[in-house]
């Protein structure tokens, strides 16, 4: 597949077909899951901040529009991919809620007049609502015959299969962990459920509901786990600070402590014994260049492996603007890594 280097940039990306199209269902979909979360919020008297253009943009919900892109590669109607767009977003608010509770930060997925200083409370509401707009779009379906009422509980069950599977992984974790274990280690026992697991959740729901060929289902399935893969380890690189001193599992840790640069290794051994600070120690990963080049070549093979099976030939021109997106918003450089 050839990877077009005149790509466009991202900023452009959704004013191209299918992306144009794709948005717009993403729009509607978001528009939906904010119309039903402000109905039941109502009835709590709490009151939801309507969207502003951006909450709909391109950039701010770039992974929903590659999950939703994988539903339209694999035939699923227009209609349905509206409704899957909804649950996608009843998804991020469930997973961000659920990430801001175990890393005691707060990421917003739906703006609420609740008092920011509360934002352990602000993510408990956030992973319910989420919850409970995900059975409403489910049971409306029903209700109206666009899909088999008997399949509404099966459906809302198996939603939490894969994010149940990523959630053991980071309690895992919470308590810090005494072992550092080889890089294949860290992607087949760990990364492998944390976030390869977790990016193909978005298929759970329209496995049990949709007629499709199983091979499609799982060609798009290790699509987006292959890029699931590769964004946790970009996302290592730039956390590495943070992961040594809440002793999280680490790629890049990995690499430092069983690789055979004396150098790095000796440096990583100064930042192990230094108290645990929470975030004071990012942008550690600057002091070990040989490490975070294999870390880096590691995660583009993940990505473009990925990219290359999510996107069809014919629009293998998005594959160069989506990797230069993540690499803009996780805040790596492959090229400056590799120099």
């Amino acid at each position: 597949m050839k990877n077009d280097n005149t790509a466009p940039a991202l900023t452009s990306i959704e004013t191209l077909p299918p992306m144009m199209e794709l948005l717009s269902e993403l729009r509607a979909g978001l528009a939906t899951y904010w119309n039903i979360a402000t109905d039941i919020l109502q009835e709590c008297e709490v009151t939801v901040v309507q969207p502003t253009e951006n909450d709909f943009s391109s950039s701010k919900n770039f992974f929903s529009l590659l999950f939703l892109y994988s539903f339209y590669s694999a035939g699923i109607r227009p209609e349905r991919r509206i409704l899957y767009s909804a649950v996608l977003q009843c998804l991020r608010g469930m997973v961000t809620g659920c990430d801001n509770l175990l890393d005691n930060e707060y990421k917003m997925t739906l703006n609420t007049d609740i008092p920011q200083t509360g934002h352990r409370f602000r993510s408990v509401i956030d992973i319910m609502i989420s919850d409970r707009v995900l059975f409403r779009l489910l049971f409306d379906a029903g209700a109206q015959g666009d899909i088999d009422r008997e399949k509404i509980s099966l459906a809302s069950a198996v939603s939490m299969k894969s994010m149940t599977k990523s959630g053991i992984q980071e309690a895992s974790e919470e308590t810090g962990v005494e072992k550092i274990l080889v890089p294949d280690s860290i992607l087949s026992t760990v990364h492998h459920f944390k976030t390869g697991v977790l990016f193909t959740c978005p298929w759970d729901i329209p496995e049990v509901i949709e007629k499709i060929e199983p091979s499609q289902v799982k060609t798009m399935k290790k699509a987006l786990y292959a890029i699931g893969m590769g964004c946790q380890i970009m996302d290592d690189i730039v956390d590495i600070g943070s992961d040594i001193s809440m002793k999280r599992h680490n790629y890049l840790v990995s690499h430092i402590f069983h690789g055979d640069c004396e150098k790095e290794r000796r440096r990583l051994q100064e930042y192990l014994r230094l108290p645990r600070q929470g975030e004071q120690q990012d942008g550690a990963f600057s002091d070990f260049p040989r490490s975070v080049a294999l870390a880096c070549a590691t995660a583009k093979d993940f990505l473009h492996s990925g990219l290359s099976g999510l996107f069809r030939d014919d629009h293998s021109f998005l594959i160069s603007p989506a990797m230069e997106f993540f690499q803009r918003r996780i805040g790596v450089d492959f090229e400056r890594a590799a120099e």
